[in-house]
């Protein structure tokens, strides 16, 4: 089944009235891939890989991968891994001039065309078209829901215009519409909760986009636009967690029941119960994404590690990697991923550094300095199998893993296995297992 046929499949067990979902990584570290791997491996499922505008694009982004680098980087890991290539699905997230909103429209708009046929020539199939942001000469305030439909349907064209230079075999794209709303009046507190999507806004977004397609003479490829990204109710910021209420949404989740070939897409549903994201999906939000909540469970098993290696090395020493320290020497030595959303006195922003669900840190883990760091700590703890006992104090649901044989008791297997605590429970809500 291709990557396409398994998404329209899945929308298609929605519209029998069954719970079925997939979830998406939102990452480019290698050891979350290789845990999403094993995970879709013991699944028997595809995995769905997605890098954002800002992480992946024909100027390299963040990562300085192109998309056909970024294609090329995950099926080397698929490799390592002995996941077959055939079941991965890429996809590309807020595609549109998200990179480029300092630019006038025109050159922004050339730019985003570009990133998406660059990203269906390199084999992505799941495209989630926004153009929502505003770029330096758009007037002031928010965007005319004209403009980012008519955008979203000509970066749809130079897609399916792409799609018709690959092999014919080849899955056609699939197709995300819409962004999340805002906040509105800003930030609220825990008790206030994020509000959801509107039913009005939503059958507005989708009825002015298929418009926008059909003007566009793309009435082939609207049969191929799978998901709505609205807005459920559910946020997370540096310490707290906004927790889906399904009774908030249910107007939304009713609605898109009539559309025969459309399902909503979730983002920034990091940090919900299992409970939650079982209920997300059940109520049709059946994409959900999941990012920082996998590079905080890396940064837990690394952390943990080091607190194991401290103490098998007698407090450190030249021998120790000192990876806590360095971590936060990176982020210092470089502050732009994270002092614009760090907010308070010293104490608060070095807390936020090493534990905020936002999770900044995951910008720094490909840094040579911090990447010597964790192989060193690797290395330092891979010569003999760590004592149960530390394993107990510091990962105690890895040691009863390894007492009960299902996985090894070696560092990569424990931070693998760290990172899978986050997608077995996005496995389970999609009801993969």
């Amino acid at each position: 089944m291709s990557s396409t046929d398994y998404l329209l499949h899945m929308v298609a067990t929605q519209k029998q009235g069954k719970s079925a979902g997939i979830y998406s990584i939102c990452s480019a570290n290698r050891y979350v891939l290789e845990a999403a791997m094993l995970q879709a491996l013991k699944d028997n499922t595809p995995v769905l890989i997605e890098s954002t505008s800002n992480q992946v694009n024909q100027f390299g982004g963040y990562t300085g991968m192109t998309a056909r680098q970024f294609a090329d980087y995950v099926a080397g890991i698929a490799e390592t891994m002995k996941f077959p290539k055939g079941q991965i699905i890429f996809g590309g997230d807020h595609l549109g001039p998200n990179a480029w909103q300092k630019e006038p429209a025109k050159i922004a708009m050339e730019k985003s065309v570009e990133l998406v046929r660059s990203c269906v020539l390199a084999g992505y199939t799941k495209i989630h078209l926004d153009a929502s942001m505003r770029c330096a000469d758009d007037p002031t305030g928010p965007l005319a829901e004209e403009t980012v439909t008519a955008r979203a349907a000509e970066m749809a064209a130079a897609a399916e215009e792409a799609y018709r230079q690959l092999p014919a075999d080849s899955a056609k794209p699939v197709y995300v519409i819409g962004t999340e709303v805002p906040i509105p009046g800003g930030e609220q507190t825990v008790q206030d909760g994020v509000a959801a999507t509107t039913t009005a806004d939503a059958t507005r977004t989708i009825e002015r986009n298929k418009q926008a397609f059909f003007n566009k003479n793309l009435h082939d490829a609207w049969t191929r636009v799978i998901g709505v990204v609205v807005q459920p109710g559910v946020e997370f910021g540096d310490n707290t967690v906004f927790a889906y209420d399904r009774q908030k949404a249910a107007a939304l989740s009713k609605m898109i029941e009539p559309h025969t070939h459309l399902i909503y897409e979730a983002h920034s549903t990091d940090y919900q119960t299992p409970g939650a994201l079982r209920e997300l999906v059940q109520d049709h939000f059946a994409i959900l994404k999941v990012g920082p909540w996998l590079t905080f469970a890396l940064r837990e098993a690394v952390f943990a590690l080091a607190a194991m290696e401290d103490e098998l090395l007698g407090g450190g020493g030249e021998n120790a990697s000192h990876i806590r320290d360095v971590l936060d020497t990176v982020m210092l030595e470089n502050p732009k991923y994270w002092q614009p959303y760090y907010h308070g006195d010293d104490a608060a922003i070095r807390y936020a550094r090493k534990y905020s669900y936002s999770d900044r840190s995951r910008y720094y883990w490909p840094q040579p300095k911090l990447d010597a760091a964790l192989k060193k700590l690797i290395t330092n703890l891979d010569a003999t199998p760590l004592p149960l006992t530390l394993l107990s104090q510091y990962m105690p649901l890895e040691y009863y893993a390894i007492r009960t044989g299902q996985i090894q008791n070696t560092p990569m297997a424990l931070i693998h296995h760290k990172v899978m605590e986050v997608t077995r429970i996005y496995a389970a809500a999609c009801y993969l297992i």
